[in-house]
């Protein structure tokens, strides 16, 4: 099947011109349409076919695209329904090669094996895994080659000379070439240094190359070909047939086939049904053998079987330039003690407090607070913010992007941002800005451009989608301030290295004050930044019991909850492995909780690996019990938590009267409440009566 693209690129060249790759996403507009788009694509001159495999979260994809993934899943395309796509399409005569185009998770969830054996069954050629580079790409490659499909690799304008050289040897039959930086979609003008970037991998290929991302016109298709042996069109279609829906939905199939006429300047008739595609032994011959891809890292990029770098092309020489730099501040005296220079600046150390009156309520074991909600800016996200803005400092970016789900880590980004005097943009779910409007006006008050995101769900896993489309386009000026221990590699790790400070305060401070080690340490988890800052000082420290508190929301035994790990099931979501909360098919559920800061459905790799190893607990509090948490710290101690922290208040109290009182139990106080008034004032109507919480004004006047 992969012989059958080489052959195609062969007779385009024979033909003296270039092979016309189009793409388009399965289901869109309809499931039944897509067949007929398929067929019109073959008729106005395609040679070969992308198909769309539609997924929640397409981070590398633009606006087009990411209408086409929506409008697809909300008819329920999955893969059996792309499968039957294209055999019904080529039993009415589709011949030209389909490759499968998307993200891996969907695939993962199929079952890698089950998944090339069945496209294989219906005539698809091989596969482009926006997210699966050659690092983490060998066990589906190695199937791949199994069953003879094709894996066509991606090269970017970021790409290194020592990584064209491997993924040359990875593909089989092409190269896609990412003409620009950015995600999918239309441009105005073809890149001018893509002569260049071809020139760069032909150094070390005779593989064909087709390049794509930006091109939409037959003046575009024309100046790509002078260079390139294929040209991929993608979003101009997309568009094509969204227009095209609006204005004559009976006529979506003719006006793709006319437009792909227009750019090939061919019109192709159908072939027979059924007719085999035979590989012809002429053209490029591509050794079959899969070779060992080395890690590109310098340290292991995972735990246990979770983390990894699954990202595009783009962003890998990226990530490892910010791993070399992160190793040797690591390992720089000078970079810890200007680090630690700042220590004044986030008022470290925060204070350990014992709650006194919370213990006494719990009726057991001491109950230590860790007061991160003290730092300046009210959180523990300082802590990472400083240490990363020092990184940004040595890699010479000067523009800082960042997601944040309850503010707090926006506002922390754009205050390091306004002392360092860099330019500063924060995403953040439309509907986290409705709810926490207080952090949007202190970052703007800081000078950061706030850009509310739309899409999805409008909280914190759709604000982490736009920040990396906004970082692939713009990496190489950019430094993407990444607030949890989530994301590819090495993101888990310096957040952790960074929020490590309070687990080691907390190690230390407790030996002073109680000449012990704690018997448990406790913190929310939603990405879980606060909670691997205070568990990693005391993995090793077998005596102390580790628990993470998940957000329930309205319950476990609903579907609106944010308790990844407790729920979930391992996948891939934004550039790691990890659990998630996904349905069978691979694709992204929605997560609710009172918090915005724990309103996300995966979790950083780390806590995966501990809950999975069993040197972590995870347990869940609700959103009715992360209130009854906030009601007793704020009147038994006078320290309104955020709702996040709530969550393991909560817990800390509920398991502290089950344990002797001799015992100490140490709880992250990741952050301060005040931004989270307004919450409590909406939810108190519904969870109030629950909890016995009545703070309307006329109940104290009666």
């Amino acid at each position: 099947m992969s012989a059958v693209l080489r052959q195609t690129f062969e007779q385009a060249k024979k033909e003296n011109r270039p092979a016309f790759v189009t793409f388009v996403t399965a289901g869109f507009p309809t499931p039944a349409a897509s067949v007929d788009i398929l067929l019109a694509l073959q008729q106005g001159g395609a040679d070969i076919i992308e198909l769309g495999v539609p997924f929640t979260d397409p981070l590398a994809d633009g606006p087009a695209i990411q209408y086409a993934n929506t409008m697809s899943l909300e008819h329920g395309t999955d893969i059996p329904m792309c499968l039957d796509m294209v055999r019904q399409a080529r039993s009415r005569g589709l011949t030209v090669p389909v490759v499968f185009m998307g993200y891996y998770n969907p695939v993962l969830a199929y079952g890698e094996e089950k998944m090339v054996q069945d496209c294989k069954a219906v005539g698809i050629n091989g596969f482009i895994m926006v997210d699966l580079p050659p690092e983490e790409s060998h066990s589906f490659r190695s199937k791949c080659l199994k069953y003879g499909l094709s894996f066509v690799p991606l090269v970017a304008p970021t790409t290194t000379e020592a990584r064209m050289s491997l993924l040359s040897q990875v593909t089989d039959s092409f190269i896609y070439v990412v003409s620009r930086l950015g995600v999918t979609g239309e441009q105005k003008e073809v890149s001018s240094t893509l002569p260049d970037l071809l020139a760069r991998i032909r150094k070390h290929t005779s593989v064909y190359l087709a390049v794509g991302f930006g091109v939409a016109t037959r003046d575009h298709f024309l100046q790509v070909s002078d260079h390139a042996d294929g040209v991929v069109i993608g979003s101009r279609i997309i568009n094509i047939i969204r227009d095209t829906l609006q204005t004559n939905p009976d006529q979506v199939a003719q006006a793709v086939q006319d437009y792909a006429s227009s750019i090939s300047a061919r019109q192709v008739p159908l072939g027979a049904a059924n007719q085999p595609l035979q590989p012809s032994q002429d053209g490029l011959q591509v050794d079959r053998a899969d070779p060992v891809t080395k890690s590109f890292y310098e340290m292991p990029t995972r735990f246990g079987d979770f983390g990894g770098a699954y990202v595009p092309e783009s962003l890998v020489e990226c990530l490892s330039q910010l791993e070399h730099v992160f190793l040797a501040a690591k390992n720089d005296p000078a970079f810890r003690a200007e680090f630690e220079s700042y220590y004044d600046y986030i008022s470290r150390p925060s204070q350990l407090q014992f709650a006194n009156r919370l213990t006494e309520d719990a009726g057991g074991a001491r109950i230590w607070l860790k007061r991160e909600d003290l730092n300046h800016t009210g959180s523990h996200k300082i802590n990472n913010a400083v240490g990363q803005i020092l990184l940004a400092k040595r890699l010479g970016k000067k523009r800082i992007i960042a997601e944040t789900g309850a503010g707090q880590h926006g506002v922390a980004t754009a205050t390091v941002c306004a002392k360092f005097g860099l330019d500063c943009v924060v995403y953040m779910g439309a509907e986290d800005c409705r709810r926490q409007a207080l952090n949007v006006f202190r970052m703007r008050m800081l000078g950061a451009t706030v850009v509310p995101v739309e899409a999805g769900s409008r909280t914190l896993k759709d604000a982490i989608n736009e920040a990396m489309r906004d970082w692939v386009t713009n990496v190489e000026t950019t430094h993407y301030l990444v607030g949890s221990a989530i994301g590819p590699h090495p993101f888990p790790m310096i957040v952790r290295e960074f929020q490590s400070v309070i687990g080691n305060e907390a190690k230390r401070q407790l030996q002073e004050k109680a000449g012990k080690l704690p018997d448990m340490v406790m913190a929310c988890v939603g990405g879980g930044s606060n909670a691997i800052g205070m568990f990693y000082p005391f993995v090793n420290d077998t005596s102390v019991k580790i628990v993470g508190v998940e957000a329930g929301g309205d319950g476990v035994d609903t579907d609106h909850h944010s308790a990844t790990l407790t729920k979930g099931t391992p996948g891939v979501l934004h550039g790691t492995r990890t659990y998630l909360l996904q349905d069978t098919k691979g694709q992204i559920t929605e997560t609710h909780s009172v918090s915005a800061g724990l309103d996300y459905p995966g979790v950083g790799p780390e806590h995966a690996f501990m809950k999975d190893s069993g040197r972590a607990d995870y347990v869940v509090a609700d959103d009715a019990q992360a209130l009854i948490g906030f009601r007793k710290l704020t009147q038994l101690e006078g320290i309104i938590p955020a709702l996040e922290s709530s969550h393991a208040i909560y817990y800390a109290h509920k398991l502290a009267g089950q344990m002797p009182k001799d015992k100490d139990i140490v709880v992250c106080l990741s952050g301060r409440g005040d931004k989270d008034m307004h919450t409590v004032v909406e939810v108190l109507p519904k969870l109030g009566p629950k909890i016995g919480w009545d703070l309307r004004f006329e109940s104290n006047l009666e």
